[in-house]
């Protein structure tokens, strides 16, 4: 996944992107309103982790604007605070699920993978298609009940193409969910990581699609 994070706790947002980029995600992070309005407009992400108290403004008010613009982005909100009114307003506002500091990171991954889930229209948290299963929680993938060992960005690819099987990804969409902002991205990176798939889950499961991009192969 791809996840900006709003956050104006240096700390805390650097915690976050080091924290979330082991569990294998993509992050960006912003520290105010006006930084996070305009990495929304520029990008496209998976999930947002918000903070309600940024230098600038309301995280949300900046939620409430990203809904009224038709942004369906799904929103974990991060806040100090603990008045039941404040998750309530929230919640009302257009956040998917809330999480109080302090929190545990693991917690915060879990629920970023079920509101992304969610948003794809899936209760359970495995995605499977031709033999093949990958596991989010675990970072783990199996052809034939074998285990394969795959990088952090060939798990990011895989992922990609399994969230949304048959539908055609393009090579843009792929580097956005293997680069952050401040990553330099390489020179044909995504083509050598789907060669490099394909040597490990079978050559016939990604297609090319010529001048488009990449997809997984329909289920059998």
């Amino acid at each position: 996944m791809r996840i900006l994070v709003i956050e104006d706790d240096p700390v805390l947002a650097d915690g976050l992107t080091v924290g979330l980029s082991l569990n294998g995600e993509t992050v960006d992070a912003v520290a105010n309103c006006n930084d996070a309005r305009a990495a929304i407009r520029a990008g496209q992400f998976d999930a947002i982790v918000l903070d309600l108290m940024l230098p600038d403004g309301s995280g949300l008010d900046l939620l409430a604007e990203m809904r009224q613009a038709g942004n369906q982005t799904p929103v974990v909100m991060l806040t100090a605070l603990d008045e039941t009114p404040d998750r309530i307003r929230g919640l009302d506002v257009g956040a998917d699920d809330y999480i109080g500091k302090p929190f545990d990171l693991d917690e915060l991954a879990a629920r970023l993978r079920a509101v992304t889930r969610r948003g794809h229209g899936r209760a359970g948290s495995l995605l499977t298609l031709n033999e093949i299963t990958l596991d989010p929680s675990k970072m783990t993938v199996t052809v034939s009940e074998r285990e394969i060992s795959l990088s952090r960005r060939e798990f990011a690819i895989l992922m990609a193409l399994m969230e949304r099987p048959g539908v055609i990804r393009s090579r843009q969409e792929l580097e956005d969910r293997l680069y952050g902002w401040q990553e330099e991205v390489e020179s044909n990176a995504v083509e050598v990581h789907v060669h490099n798939l394909r040597a490990k889950i079978g050559r016939t499961q990604i297609e090319t699609m010529r001048g488009v991009g990449y997809r997984m192969r329909p289920d059998r």
